[in-house]
């Protein structure tokens, strides 16, 4: 049972209001986030605080639940991918923990210009729920916990919003990655990927920024494939990544998880606002009123190797509709290079040898990498 969540917006409000309307109107917007996420972690520092003396008498409201509660029928509230993670760990399929800001939260965002009051302080809740039950810290140095950032409306909009993936990962915590994965590559990759996604969606950087970069470093090598590059040369691409992040956004790249987190949230909150978002719903005839979910998940790792992969699957072929297991994936990959077309993809239904190499095929994941017997299969991830 979750202890109660009350409504301090006013405390909250009377805190940053008067921070937030002295923003120079001139700021961009990353340095405006970025402002915004380091007055709430200051803030967050008294949530225990506030908990422990629960103020009697405010309504109380729920933005965030954990992927144990809720049901397919929810999809209002928390979104079809949250509704659906919800009913599939209710069933007792092996979902990867983690929790659902509701639709309602992202509304009130949307109305308020800011995070309502009481979001932060559930987020923080939920949060150390997650740490608990899988023994780990958002970020450690030594075992990190890192978790996605995915939008989820109730109809879905496929391309339309933002994820961000590997929050968590900075300086130190990517050197406790490699110890615990055993694997020093695969942790400098992730810590790049996060650059060039956090970038992208959370700092509004142009994607060349990255691309660029990162094809410099294949012709430096003399590689045409990303999975060519060495620990050295990703070690040589994140420095690259984090200058640009420095030069072309005018922030440095947020060392602390927390903030990545609060600042990846609030990102998924604006995408539902993009241009491409409301003239897709327009053709679609969906509502612009319903807004988003988000929903925080525990990271599992489609680039852990050839036994790892990622992909999109589907109960029904859909060019003709016809009922059938169909889909794409890659092996040694994130979702993001299925969707950008930087890689070419396997389908399923046509390459059963490689469908079973890549371990979609086999049970079990794993929230985290852990060192495993030989021949145990690794992680695999879907995008959905």
């Amino acid at each position: 049972m979750k202890p109660p969540l009350h409504r301090f917006r006013e405390f909250s409000n009377r805190d940053s209001s008067g921070i937030v309307n002295r923003f120079p109107t001139d700021w961009p917007l990353s340095a405006r986030r970025l402002s915004l996420s380091r007055i709430g972690s200051d803030l967050h520092r008294s949530d225990d605080a506030l908990f422990r003396s629960p103020i009697r008498g405010f309504p109380t409201t729920e933005d965030v639940y954990d992927f144990t509660e809720g049901d397919k029928d929810q999809k209002d509230l928390l979104g079809g991918k949250g509704a659906n993670l919800a009913e599939m760990t209710k069933l007792g399929l092996p979902v990867p923990p983690g929790f659902t800001i509701t639709t309602e939260a992202c509304r009130e965002y949307l109305a308020l210009g800011q995070e309502p009051g009481e979001l932060r302080v559930q987020v923080t809740t939920a949060l150390r729920l997650l740490e608990d039950n899988l023994g780990r810290r958002l970020g450690d140095r030594h075992d990190p916990l890192l978790v996605s950032v995915r939008s989820g409306a109730k109809f879905s909009m496929p391309g339309m919003m933002e994820t961000v993936l590997n929050i968590g990962l900075n300086d130190a915590s990517v050197k406790g990655l490699a110890e615990e994965s055993g694997d020093e590559r695969f942790a400098w990759d992730s810590y790049r990927r996060l650059l060039q996604m956090f970038g992208k969606t959370v700092l509004d950087m142009p994607g060349e920024v990255f691309a660029d970069a990162l094809d410099k470093a294949k012709s430096t090598k003399g590689v045409s494939s990303d999975l060519d590059l060495d620990v050295d040369d990703l070690k040589v691409l994140v420095s690259t990544f984090k200058q640009g992040i420095k030069e072309h956004s005018g922030v440095e790249f947020p060392q602390h998880p927390r903030e990545q987190l609060n600042m990846a949230i609030n990102a998924v909150f604006d995408s539902w606002n993009t241009d491409r978002a409301r003239l897709y719903r327009r053709r679609e005839r969906i509502s612009q009123d319903l807004g988003t979910a988000v929903n925080i998940c525990t990271m599992v790792f489609g680039n852990l190797g050839e036994t790892s992969g990622t992909g999109v699957a589907f109960t029904r072929d859909p060019a003709s509709g016809r009922i059938g297991a169909y889909g794409d994936y890659l092996p040694n990959a994130q979702g993001e290079d299925v969707v950008a077309g930087i890689r070419n993809t396997f389908a399923t239904s046509s390459s059963p040898s490689n469908a079973a190499s890549c371990g979609c095929c086999r049970p079990g994941w794993a929230s985290a990498p852990r060192r495993r017997p030989s021949g145990s299969p690794r992680n695999w991830s879907t995008r959905t």
